[in-house]
């Protein structure tokens, strides 16, 4: 009996080894009023949600233009207290080849000492708006080397989704008094990221031969306010374990910086293009509004 148990003892152990891992991330903070909550009624929802759930540790990118919102400290605060980490997110949110690689320069170099000045525990990571490492090559490695300088580590994803897009028509029908479906939003919205991440995940193991540390690129917006309950528990029923962005950041492709333009789809995106997988395999279909506005008229969302 004591080495049958033994042996199932093992068996857990080695399936519980080989579990995916994913930690969970939240760009854009700290955003304005929304449709359904205020910015600090959202904060507070996150928060809660992420305790209920158990999720020691999450990390928030923030936009240090944001900052002059009147509870923007405080909403930052309340994050950090609760034990998640602040990181960089630019200070103007832009993308490089508008602003010009120099002005881009300044921008991160500006959020960087405001959020010094916060005197809150700033992690000294970097999160490329848009995923946008530049345009061309002279461009992108200037930028490495001046996050280099500032000891600015690339927050990078492995998991993209438009996420962001359906909470912009959640919010458009909901300020024009369209009917919502809200079952059926719940269900699209976690269907939506659930697909993003066995995307990314299916790529991962086809050019790593592993399911490696993931991280998942959120908002901090209405939807994932309503809903980051319902994809946490989808997650863990799913056996997916969730880990801290610190965790995440310690699988190997954190040391790997591919010498590729094409980074807007994460770091397994980009490894997978260095090995020569085509552009149009590393993007899925529901990263395209007008492909997500018809299936949300499929499914009835807004009625």
């Amino acid at each position: 009996m004591q080495r049958i148990l033994s042996i199932a003892a093992i068996f857990f152990f080695s399936l519980s080894s080989y579990a995916q891992e994913i930690a969970l991330t939240f760009d854009d903070i700290p955003s304005g009023d929304g449709a359904v909550f205020t910015g600090m009624q959202r904060t507070s929802k996150i928060i809660e949600t992420l305790k209920v759930y158990n999720v020691k540790q999450a990390a928030f990118f923030v936009i240090t233009s944001q900052l002059n919102r009147d509870d923007a400290y405080q909403r930052l605060k309340m994050y950090s207290d609760a034990g998640h980490l602040l990181a960089n997110h630019s200070h103007s949110h832009n993308w490089i080849g508008v602003m010009g690689t120099t002005n881009y320069i300044h921008d991160i170099q500006k959020a960087d000492s405001i959020l010094k000045a916060t005197a809150l525990p700033y992690k000294r990571w970097y999160r490329y708006p848009f995923l946008d490492e530049g345009p061309t090559k002279t461009s992108r490695d200037s930028i490495r080397a001046t996050l280099a300088a500032l000891s600015l580590a690339n927050a990078y994803i492995t998991i993209d989704n438009y996420d962001w897009y359906i909470n912009s028509a959640a919010s458009k029908a909901i300020k024009s008094n369209t009917k919502i479906n809200y079952a059926e939003l719940k269900k699209f919205y976690l269907e939506h990221v659930w697909n993003s991440i066995q995307f990314y995940d299916n790529i991962g193991k086809k050019v790593l031969g592993r399911s490696p540390k993931h991280v998942l690129l959120l908002h901090e917006n209405d939807m994932t306010a309503l809903f980051l309950g319902d994809l946490i528990k989808l997650l863990k029923d799913k056996g997916w374990k969730i880990i801290s962005p610190e965790e995440a950041y310690t699988d190997p492709i954190a040391r790997e910086t591919p010498d590729v333009l094409f980074n807007n789809q994460g770091r397994v995106g980009a490894i997978a293009f260095a090995k020569g997988i085509k552009p149009e395999a590393l993007v899925q279909q529901t990263e395209d509004e007008k492909y997500l506005d018809k299936l949300l008229a499929e499914k009835k969302v807004f009625e």
